[in-house]
């Protein structure tokens, strides 16, 4: 049934919330959006099946996936070292803010090639993603850069 194999919920931590710029607050948005209209999500190592609730929140340095049936019953929960991700979000923050930047005074060349590179680290920070997640959550690929972009407003701290 893969199409039950999806998240049909999505719940940042709110604890750690801060006011975030505009664009922040527009990418996650729509990573959201997109994420609940089209995914790819298989919890391993057991008999479930969805749709999944799923809390996304940040503790003890790591990142909790906390999966749920959608009457809100825990089903499994899959730590990762925040340690794993910090690279490349601080590399990813960088070039963002240099195209937040560039979009507004750049000439359309420079504006592409920052673009390249920040799609590129976001691509990196998927894979890093689904490696991290394999044999315990199943995602594709589109769904794991959605998910990443999720993480990174998770590291956004005030």
């Amino acid at each position: 049934m893969p199409h039950r194999q999806r998240l049909g919920h999505i719940q940042l931590d709110e604890k750690t919330m801060v006011r975030r710029k505009p664009e922040v607050e527009h990418e996650r948005n729509i990573a959201i959006y997109d994420l609940l209209e089209e995914n790819y999500f298989a919890p391993q190592g057991g008999d479930f099946t969805g749709p999944y609730h799923l809390h996304l929140r940040l503790e003890d340095n790591r990142l909790i996936f906390d999966v749920r049936q959608p009457d809100d019953q825990p089903l499994t929960q899959v730590p990762l070292p925040l340690r794993q991700f910090q690279s490349i979000v601080k590399d990813y923050f960088l070039v963002c803010e240099s195209y937040y930047s560039a979009i507004k005074t750049a000439l359309p060349s420079q504006i592409e090639a920052i673009d390249m590179g920040r799609r590129g680290l976001h691509n990196e920070g998927s894979e890093l993603l689904r490696d991290r997640l394999a044999g315990r959550i199943d995602v594709d690929f589109d769904t794991a850069r959605r998910l990443f972009t999720l993480i990174c407003v998770l590291h956004i701290r005030g």
